[in-house]
């Protein structure tokens, strides 16, 4: 794995024990001794953990009309948020495929911070650098900031305890200082839990990171890894890109049309995802729950007493259910209450297609 890349706490995570895995290029925590998957997943819904995802990326448009230009390109209405607000977005292909799902965050009309998914990052800014006039700056900050996602419902009490601001808004941002250190504190997350995520510049994560690890301890914090982000995440519904949205998996048969602004007069793949909406989609993703054991994992067919109707997309083991649970992309015929079959390594496992998310949600 000597070709993969390594974020700012790589030799904290090798310290701990953690077991590391390539996640999008990125040698990555999955899990971490004395904890492992259940026992951090049930930290984040009980009390608080803490995710190093500097694997992300970030970059930065910049320059007189940078808002506009942003909205103009990228899916969501950025109008309907101002200076200091963040707003869940997509990056879609001329034919309306998502070539990524990020956040922006509005700094001022003439800047806009962008954080994609780590795999997606040098797509999204190069389209964006290609598409910029000559007034607009697009930089590539991948390796500038780190990410540090503190998540549960004790975790405002932690940021509290570092000195920082943890009273704003839901997808908002503030600018801060930690130790004279500047951190961007934003409250976002991608648990379904009360969260914050903490961007400090790239070489002061370290502190930061230990700082969360000692302060956390008497909270319940544990450290987690990329294992629970995924049964978290597979809990509430919220999409992978690559599984759950994809170049070939529009935001339309994904159902985040929510997060496509369909009154605007341009962005990327506007014709093709109206045309698809105007005519219906074939295939839509739902939410699927094992009626028995079975656990439904991405790739695995599903058919209804008819016939074949889609693939499992993302799936796991619900710690908090304790039942098999997942994302599926299904013909637009297959309702929410049907019941159907899933191929489960040979074996056929009764699930129900379900509206996620599978428990409710604390975002707040």
């Amino acid at each position: 794995m000597t070709d993969l890349q390594q974020g700012p706490l790589h030799d904290r995570h090798v310290a701990l024990g953690a077991k590391l895995a390539d996640f999008g290029g990125w040698h990555m925590p999955i899990e971490y001794p004395g904890g492992g998957v259940l026992k951090e997943h049930a930290a984040v819904r009980e009390a608080v953990g803490v995710f190093d995802v500097s694997h992300l990326g970030k970059g930065v448009v910049r320059g007189p009309g940078a808002r506009d230009y942003v909205n103009d390109r990228l899916s969501n209405d950025l109008r309907r948020v101002g200076p200091g607000q963040a707003q869940y977005t997509l990056c879609c292909d001329e034919n309306g495929g998502v070539v990524d799902d990020l956040i922006a965050y509005v700094r001022s009309e003439d800047e806009v911070f962008l954080i994609p998914n780590a795999a997606n990052s040098s797509q999204v800014v190069r389209r964006l650098q290609e598409d910029a006039p000559a007034a607009l700056e697009v930089e590539d900050l991948h390796r500038s900031l780190a990410v540090l996602a503190v998540q549960g419902p004790r975790s405002a009490e932690l940021v509290a305890a570092l000195g920082l601001p943890n009273d704003h808004d839901y997808m908002s941002f503030v600018s801060a200082e930690w130790q004279g250190l500047p951190v961007v504190v934003c409250r976002t997350g991608y648990t379904g839990e009360l969260g914050f995520e903490l961007l400090p510049r790239w070489q002061d994560a370290g502190p930061l990171w230990d700082a969360l690890l000692r302060l956390g301890a008497p909270l319940g914090l544990l450290p987690c890894g990329l294992g629970a982000r995924d049964t978290l995440r597979t809990e509430m519904g919220y999409p992978l890109h690559g599984q759950d949205l994809s170049p070939d998996i529009s935001p339309v048969q994904a159902r985040s049309g929510w997060a496509v602004g369909w009154d605007k007069d341009r962005f990327w793949g506007r014709e093709a995802l109206l045309a698809e909406k105007s005519a219906g989609p074939r295939r839509l993703l739902r939410g699927l729950e094992a009626l028995d054991r079975g656990i439904p994992r991405p790739g695995m067919p599903v058919q209804s007493e008819a016939g074949p109707v889609g693939t499992v997309t993302s799936g796991t083991f619900s710690p908090t259910r304790r039942v098999g649970i997942g994302l599926a992309l299904l013909d637009a015929s297959v309702n929410e209450g049907d019941e159907v079959s899933v191929d489960v390594r040979g074996r056929p496992s009764r699930m129900r297609v379900v509206r996620p998310p599978f428990v409710p949600s604390h975002v707040r």
